[in-house]
């Protein structure tokens, strides 16, 4: 039986993802994030060209839809959606 009052490990605040405000970032580094973004989630979908959205994408990153993730852990970047969305 375990006690429901036993402290389970907490998380290494220092291993969590975080926002990065995207104006702290160049606009080749937002371009490649956008890419990236385009082809990992339109390139497997008979996308002919996957690219094509990419405007898009950096105009919802612009408007505050999308956000720059930053996982320290893998040290890599992405974009997704917001926290609390």
């Amino acid at each position: 039986m375990t006690d429901e009052t036993q402290q389970q490990p907490e998380a290494d605040p220092r291993q969590e993802k975080f926002v990065v405000d995207a104006s702290l970032l160049t606009d080749d580094q937002l371009e490649g994030l956008a890419e990236e973004y385009c082809t990992r989630y339109h390139g497997l979908n008979d996308t002919e060209s996957p690219l094509a959205e990419r405007e898009g994408v950096l105009a919802a990153v612009r408007r505050g839809e999308l956000v720059v993730w930053f996982d320290p852990v893998e040290n890599s970047a992405g974009l997704g959606t917001p926290p609390n969305v």
